[in-house]
């Protein structure tokens, strides 16, 4: 019997139409996956049923009764919803965060805190996990703060848990651990909602699979009757092809990119790396591998490296940013809302960003110079939008990475380091940004350092891999003749 149904569940935000005719059903225990690109109405879909949003037209039924679509209404039903960012207080312990909820349903006017630290216990017990209960919320890990997340919703008694993209940031072994989790509530009979566009995963963890397109559901079934393809084509209207890079090399000249010896006290073992125009290197890893470390230190955000850079030939000392810039390395880090992006401004100040000073040669910018230059890249980026005034926090994920890689395109990188080109990003838009940058280091002088976690992005974009474990590179491989499972072998050797 379902526990909830959503019956022809329409929405309009102005001239959109987010929602048209939805129908959606959950039964209790079920892992139900609810999949689609960005702007597909996922989101809207999970706050209509969160009781954020009260649909057009369309019913909602919770145990077969009419449900009030208040989210107090959808709480006291047993709905809980895990959102991206967790809606967690960052600067407040965890104890704090966990029993927060309770506290406030309890109104005590007094806080008994060994009551507090007795609540947040049990909760990261019910998990079986074990973080600091006297930690600031800021300083966890993203893996952390999840749980933590969890352990909350859960100490509400949830029947329905929403969980909305929890593997964005999420590492190989932490998805893992995250399903076992996902089992252990499905066991305790709590209906699980993961909401994700993350293939592999929607086939690994759900017994049924809703995909939405355009606001309305594409396919739905039984997860069995789904693979990759199929699951693309309902995703994005049509088959997406992978095909492997395959790097010509250049005679003469020295690498773009070369390390002799490089390493970081503690953190990095000595790393000797030859990168050539027109290349596609892969680094992964498992967690703490070091990889991100390296992308930090050559982009000058670790100055007290050993060793020696080069760049075509030329001995460079990246002890800073703006030391690593002039040199040519441009850095598209793996957090592009917080380290990346100025969300509230626009695409071209976006675009601009690293550019005035080149724009202003005797300290007067032209303005109709800069934004001609950032049309041009937005054309060349396939940014889709309004126009360049538009606010990048308004844009798709896909559209804010092609922003990043097109701000340090504008600036002639020669050395392009990607740390998680895709993440977030939906299917159609990955697969054109890997396009976009297998074009850039095909047909210019651009190197390309892709530091990722996803084995099929790193198998398909690079020539080459490095292996990373520990701070140090452990083995290279040709990507021509090695396969996404192959890779996953030798990283959970190393576990």
């Amino acid at each position: 019997m379902a526990f909830i149904e959503l019956h022809d569940i329409s929405k309009r935000f102005g001239g959109v139409q987010a929602l048209a005719g939805v129908s959606l059903s959950i039964a209790a225990g079920e892992i139900h996956c609810l999949a689609g690109e960005n702007g597909s109405g996922k989101s809207t879909l999970i706050k209509i049923i969160a009781g954020v949003y009260r649909p057009d037209s369309g019913t909602l039924r919770i145990d077969n009764d009419a449900a009030p679509l208040t989210p107090i209404a959808a709480i006291n039903h047993g709905v809980q919803v895990i959102y991206q960012d967790f809606s967690l207080f960052p600067t407040l312990s965890v104890a704090e965060n966990l029993a927060l909820p309770s506290e406030l349903r309890a109104r005590r006017r007094l806080v008994s805190w060994s009551g507090v630290r007795k609540l947040a216990a049990a909760a990261l017990a019910r998990l079986g996990v074990a973080i600091d209960l006297d930690a600031s919320v800021e300083t966890l890990s993203i893996a952390e703060r999840q749980l933590v997340a969890i352990a909350r919703a859960l100490m509400s008694e949830p029947r329905l848990l929403i969980m909305d993209e929890p593997t964005t940031a999420l590492a190989g072994r932490e998805v893992a651990r995250l399903f076992a989790i996902v089992r252990d509530i499905q066991a305790q009979g709590i209906a699980v909602l993961f909401v994700s566009h993350k293939m592999r995963e929607m086939l690994d963890i759900s017994e049924r699979i809703t995909v939405l397109r355009n606001g309305s559901v594409a396919a739905a079934g039984f997860a069995q009757a789904f693979d990759e393809a199929a699951l693309t084509r309902a995703m994005t209207g049509h088959d997406i092809t992978a095909q492997s890079y395959r790097w010509r090399p250049r005679h003469g000249g020295a690498p773009r990119l070369e390390l002799r010896g490089l390493a970081l006290p503690g953190v990095l073992a000595p790393i000797d790396l030859a990168l050539h125009a027109g290349e596609i290197v892969g680094v992964t890893g498992l967690l703490g591998s070091g990889r991100s470390d390296l992308a930090l230190t050559l982009f000058g955000l670790r100055p007290r490296y050993q060793g020696e850079i080069r760049i075509d030939g030329r001995l460079v000392h990246l002890r800073s940013v703006a030391a690593a810039i002039a040199s040519g390395l441009a850095y598209v880090p793996e957090d592009r809302l917080t380290e990346g992006l100025f969300l509230t401004q626009s695409i071209h100040r976006n675009l601009l960003a690293t550019s005035y000073a080149a724009l202003a040669p005797h300290g007067i910018i032209d303005f109709a110079e800069a934004r001609a230059r950032a049309d041009a890249m937005m054309r060349e980026m396939q940014i889709t939008a309004t126009d360049g005034n538009q606010k990048v926090i308004a844009l798709s994920g896909g559209n804010q990475q092609r922003v990043l890689i097109g701000r340090w395109l504008m600036g002639e990188a020669r050395v392009l380091i990607l740390n998680g080109p895709t993440v977030g990003v939906d299917v159609g838009s990955k697969a054109g940004i890997h396009e976009r940058i297998r074009a850039l280091a095909e047909e210019g002088d651009l190197a390309v350092l892709m530091i990722s976690d996803d084995l099929p992005e790193i198998v398909q974009n690079c020539n080459r891999v490095l292996i990373m474990h520990r701070g140090r590179v452990v083995e290279e491989c040709g990507a021509a003749l090695l396969s996404d499972a192959e890779l996953g072998e030798k990283l959970k050797a190393l576990a």
